[in-house]
């Protein structure tokens, strides 16, 4: 077995589903967004869905936390920081659920479903912070992608330093993006997905998803 990104596959194309972002069909279509944090993410899920729903068709945003954040919070709170190895298990824990009841409410759904944040989001996080990436959530990850449409969000990570800033919810190291911006690259080449250049407004940001092009940030 070859593993990449924490995915294993037996060296065959990549299967990255029936499932096109111009599909017009009936039945159930699942977009899955990534990026790192700033990416525009969840702006981008819930522009997708709008304008789905504006031209008359069911849709869905289904958020796949992990619950990192609220550690973060709270480990501040009381003047200490969980392990990695003990948050990287909770994390895991919490959106494996959340990703498994996506998945289930998805293939319930007569029209699409715009996923924000998936299993590679752990998988990254455990490239990032040393850990391996164990063989169930790669499997399981695999597993769940292979009829999704998956479109990495891209954006430098000082782009995405400024949005957190502004934002001001919560704050990242520009290294650690950075970091994790490179291992989402090497997952979407490993894989085939689309790497969509994130930058600029929403509305320029999903004419790129529809023409289905990889538009890569300097």
């Amino acid at each position: 077995m070859q593993q990449s990104c924490g995915h294993f596959s037996d060296g065959s194309a990549p299967d990255t589903g029936p499932v096109t972002l111009d599909a017009r069909g009936s039945g159930p279509r699942t977009i899955v967004l990534l990026g790192i944090d700033g990416s525009g993410k969840t702006t981008t899920a819930t522009a997708l869905a709008a304008a789905e729903r504006g031209e008359g068709r069911r849709a869905l945003v289904m958020r796949n936390r992990s619950g990192r954040r609220w550690l973060i919070r709270a480990g501040r709170r009381v003047g200490t920081e969980l392990p990695v190895r003990w948050a990287d298990r909770v994390e895991t824990a919490v959106r494996t659920c959340n990703v498994v009841l996506s998945h289930v409410r998805a293939a319930r759904t007569d029209g699409l479903v715009v996923m924000d944040r998936h299993l590679v989001c752990q998988l990254v996080l455990r490239q990032v912070r040393g850990l391996p990436p164990g063989r169930v959530l790669p499997w399981l990850s695999d597993r769940l992608l292979r009829r999704a449409t998956v479109v990495l969000l891209d954006v430098p990570a000082e782009t995405a330093h400024a949005r957190i800033t502004a934002r001001g919810e919560d704050d990242e190291h520009l290294d650690f993006l950075r970091v994790s911006r490179a291992a989402y690259l090497r997952c979407a080449a490993s894989r085939g997905w689309d790497v969509v250049d994130a930058t600029g407004p929403v509305r320029e940001v999903l004419g790129r998803i529809h023409q289905g092009g990889a538009h890569r940030s300097a």
